[in-house]
């Protein structure tokens, strides 16, 4: 009981100090994002600025132009006038000179001359209506619009934070669903934006977890499913915000969804002499080539046929314990865990409880395969199914074909295809090991075991390689077909027995 207090003290600490992180990050972040803002919003007023004084001069611009060409146009009427005013004020005088000649044909050629310059005369000849007025009101202008406009200029419109419904959200054959609502009706959304990342931790992210955010954006309906994973955490946090045409809201409140899976590598001291292990690969080598630990060999051998992981994901199933992790590679001439013709390695983690799935996928070369389970005292001559404490399906592509389960040194061939990739299934506590087609989920074979201590991942390779995915969910074909069938079918019988130490 004390140390159940002591757990639960240990736990709200921890609680409590990432909620003073949660609350550190998040004031720096408000000093930050609000210097941003501020500066975002000088230059939409510098913008507005630039525009009106810009608008300004070329309005300005305007009616400079309209006042130099009506000044021109009167200006020229003006000159135009004055010497017409001249030249009548002079013919005028002319005329009235005229008047007084008292000969008669002097008055009628100064009669004639008069007429013909008159005819003539510029003042006759001139518009009497100026080509331009004085009026400038065709460039008023009238900004109370605008102004309107400018008083009501406010901060954008944002969407609220959308709900993440945690009931509704699904983890299930190596996907996750993920559906939210919005808490009041927004007509304006146009588009959500679902962020994820691993986690180790369980319950509310952490400011200084060590994943980025992972970004699927423009997803037009309120759910979403993510495929392709690699589940290589026990969790994935996910958060969800909603945007308009323009800003994006806050972020809905996070959830933690469990994605812990079976994920395992090779125990590079377990495998033969003739087997290359390198990072999560093995390939098999006639030249005794024995590879070391990824760390040191982690890019010398690639492109070649070999044994290598990749990740899905499972939950619900406990996790498993690492056997081997922390080994250092030992020297090639010690690493004689198997010898002779056992061409075999084990996994690095062992399987104490709970269920399991992972896949494995011959390459079109390989002449001989063997996949199944073993307890880590495998002898070091020993091969798979020939002792009682493994057992495993074993494929022959080598003059003879052979498709067969083994194990304590019997075996039953198998009238069913061979499969191009092969699921193996592991439910340790009702002590069951069944064999899958990977691509249909036919059932190959199952052994009924009642295991007595911990089981590995146990393969065999020869002339070619293999390809294992882990971390895999158990596929809902399987998990259903365990149900109903109890793990019994596919086969005509299975080989039962009770495990030996």
């Amino acid at each position: 009981r004390d140390s159940q207090i002591i757990a639960t003290l240990a736990n709200k600490n921890e609680e409590l100090q990432n909620f003073i992180e949660t609350l550190n990050h998040t004031l720096g972040r408000v000093q930050v994002n609000s210097t941003q803002v501020v500066s975002d919003l000088e230059e939409e007023f510098d913008t507005l600025y630039s525009i009106l004084d810009e608008m300004k001069e070329s309005m300005t611009n305007n009616i400079k132009q309209e006042t130099v060409r009506k000044s021109h146009e009167l200006q020229n009427q003006l000159t135009q006038s004055t010497s017409a005013l001249e030249s009548a004020e002079e013919l005028l005088e002319f005329a009235n000179n005229a008047l007084h000649i008292t000969d008669e044909g002097d008055f009628t050629k100064a009669a004639k001359q008069i007429k013909d310059r008159v005819t003539m005369a510029p003042a006759f000849r001139l518009t009497l209506k100026p080509k331009a007025t004085d009026n400038m009101t065709h460039l008023m202008v009238d900004f109370s619009q605008e102004r309107q406009l400018l008083q009501g200029l406010k901060f954008l419109p944002v969407p609220g934070a959308p709900e993440i419904m945690l009931g509704d959200c699904l983890v299930i054959d190596n996907e996750v669903t993920v559906a939210w609502r919005m808490p009041v009706e927004d007509s304006k959304i146009d588009h959500y934006i679902l962020e994820y990342r691993k986690t180790k931790h369980e319950g509310l992210p952490r400011v200084k977890d060590e994943q980025r955010w992972e970004v699927v954006d423009d997803i037009k309906s309120t759910e979403h499913t993510l495929q392709g994973l690699r589940f290589d955490t026990r969790f994935m946090n996910f958060r969800v915000r909603a945007c308009n045409k323009a800003a994006a809201g806050d972020y809905s409140d996070p959830v933690t969804l469990e994605t812990r899976a079976f994920n395992f590598g090779f125990d590079s001291t377990s495998s033969h002499l003739n087997l290359k292990v390198e990072d999560r690969s093995v390939e098999w080598d006639p030249q005794g080539g024995k590879g070391v630990d990824s760390k040191v060999k982690g890019k010398e051998n690639k492109g070649s046929d070999c044994l290598c992981l990749s990740d899905g994901f499972r939950s619900g199933t406990p996790s498993p314990k690492r056997t081997s992790l922390t080994r250092s590679p030992a020297p090639r001439g010690a690493r004689d865990r198997f010898t002779g013709e056992s061409y075999t390695v084990l996994g690095d983690t062992s399987v104490e409880s709970g269920q399991h799935y992972w896949e494995v996928k011959p390459q079109k070369d390989c002449k001989s395969y063997s996949v199944g389970l073993a307890y880590r005292n495998l002898g070091k001559f020993d091969q798979l199914g020939k002792t009682s404490t493994s057992w495993c399906i074993h494929i022959n592509n080598w003059l003879q074909n052979s498709f067969a389960a083994k194990h304590n040194n019997k075996a039953k061939n198998l009238d069913v295809p061979v499969p191009d990739s092969v699921g193996v299934y592991c439910d340790f506590d009702r002590g069951q090991l069944s064999f899958y087609n990977a691509e249909n989920k036919q059932l190959l074979h199952t052994f009924k075991v009642k295991f007595t201590q911990p089981v590995v991942p146990a393969f065999m390779v020869w002339c070619g390689g293999l390809t294992l995915s882990t971390g895999l969910q158990i596929p809902s074909a399987v998990r259903s077909f365990q149900k109903t069938e109890n793990g019994l079918g596919g086969s005509n019988s299975s080989i039962c027995h009770f495990a030996q130490v």
